[in-house]
């Protein structure tokens, strides 16, 4: 077997193999002997057909077969050892008629192979880019202290009807004298939301209610574009819905208003666990603390967004054999077809050069991935997606356990080694280069160009 790589052009190359008989005979000789232990052919005793009778069966695929596996094993062999930086996968050579396989050998096969542009970054001290130290003030900890309230509170019994609170009564259908229909729809201990009602004059009718008033209202004009509503709150079908105009009386027989819980003990206790906070201030602090993390990680993603515009520009134009890129491109979404590749083609190698310059910014700051690093990524996310319901105090061992469950997920593992590294690179790049660090609110920072 012979293999040669030609790539005047750098980005691009091509790769001509030639095999000759003796490179895969024996590889097709044990094949069909294998085959023919097993082989059930009838007139013959397992195992004792003739190898011409199972050549002529299977020789010329077992032939294809081995030659396929020598050339891939080959090619990535070659490759590896030559330290070709290859982008996707080979690519048959344009122009080149297929390669007849029914031929005596030799068979010359050719490849064009995409190259990763060589470019050499590496940043330093002369390297200046923006860090963003947000700060954490009282409206931040107000609001979020508002939401562990709303989180945490419940429906308590009212008298008097006030917006946004729930009733609760018996619905009955009404006929043109404004009795109660005979054989109408019924609802007992039905539920109304009228601060969700689209008409202000129908929503009015609610307005000031009291336990035992009745109220007479029209559900369609409540609802007037939608028979979700409608379905919902008398049990009925959407057919039926469609064709309803009847007003209804509602008796109500109970209000319950939404209140928030009290900033108090009990309130701290289910924020951040039992005993952590002991008075309101502490809580106020631990809030504030919590904050600072989040805007933290805010900062620390919007340095490395920073640090890659940054190398975007110091690079430039950095040129690739687009016309076989393309093709490579075709081929992993053939079921999208050429405008696809066309439309998302420019963002796609805006993307591939970020990868390669990330690489090597990774090689530079010698950043290794462990396993830890990327279990420690998965219990953040977990515990980030916690934080989101107000659970801030769930055991280490729980946190623990979602982790390993997203860590059992391939689709989830290579977007979690990839936080990893980007984690592990913002903090080793912050010693390579020099901070410009700004003050800024959290306010304003949400204002800075992505």
């Amino acid at each position: 077997m012979n293999i040669t790589f030609e790539n005047p052009e750098k980005v691009s190359g091509l790769m001509t193999i030639t095999i000759e008989e003796a490179d895969y005979q024996e590889n097709v000789r044990k094949t069909l002997n294998d085959y023919r232990k097993k082989a059930n052919i009838p007139g013959f005793r397992p195992g004792m057909a003739p190898i011409a009778l199972i050549k002529k069966q299977v020789g010329p695929q077992v032939k294809v077969d081995a030659i396929n596996k020598l050339v891939g094993e080959k090619l990535y062999e070659y490759v590896k050892e030559n330290k070709i930086n290859m982008l996707g996968e080979p690519m048959p050579h344009l122009g080149e008629e297929p390669v007849d396989l029914d031929a005596p050998a030799p068979y010359t096969l050719k490849f064009d192979i995409a190259v990763a542009p060589e470019f050499d970054l590496k940043l330093d001290k002369r390297n200046k880019i923006a860090y963003y130290n947000i700060q954490v003030d009282d409206k931040m900890v107000e609001q979020q202290i508002e939401a562990y309230a709303s989180r945490g509170g419940s429906y308590v019994k009212v008298d008097n009807y006030e917006d946004n609170d729930m009733l609760k009564g018996d619905l009955r259908e009404l006929d043109e004298n404004g009795n109660t229909k005979e054989g109408g729809i019924e609802v007992a201990e039905g539920t109304i939301l009228p601060a969700y009602m689209k008409v202000d004059d129908q929503k009015a009718l609610f307005q000031g209610c009291k336990v035992g008033d009745i109220i007479t209202f029209n559900p369609k004009k409540a609802y007037p574009e939608s028979t979700v509503e409608l379905t919902s709150m008398l049990k009925i079908t959407k057919e039926q819905a469609e064709t309803l105009t009847s007003d209804f009386s509602f008796q109500v027989t109970e209000i319950t208003r939404y209140q928030k819980h009290a900033i108090d003990q009990e309130l701290f206790d289910q924020v951040f666990g039992e005993g952590n906070v002991a008075d309101e201030a502490a809580f106020r602090a631990k809030v504030s603390e919590n904050l600072k993390e989040q805007l933290d990680a805010n900062a620390e993603y919007r340095f490395l967004a920073d640090v890659r515009k940054y190398v975007e520009e110091k690079l430039g134009d950095v040129k690739y054999a687009d016309d076989l890129m393309k093709r490579i491109m075709l081929v992993n979404n053939q079921d999208k077809g050429t405008e696809f590749v066309e439309k998302n083609y420019e963002s796609s190698i805006k993307e591939l050069t970020w990868h390669l310059a990330k690489n090597q910014l990774l090689e530079q700051c010698e950043v290794k991935i462990e396993d830890a690093d990327v279990k420690s990524v998965a219990i953040e996310m977990t515990k980030m997606q916690f934080a989101q319901y107000g659970m801030n105090n769930i055991p280490e061992e729980y946190l623990e356990q979602y982790a390993e469950e997203m860590l059992k997920k391939p689709e989830q593992v290579d977007q979690l080694v990839n936080q990893a590294a980007d984690r592990k690179l913002m903090k080793a790049l912050k010693e390579v280069v020099t901070l410009d660090t700004k003050e800024i609110s959290f306010e304003d920072f949400s204002k800075l160009d992505a």
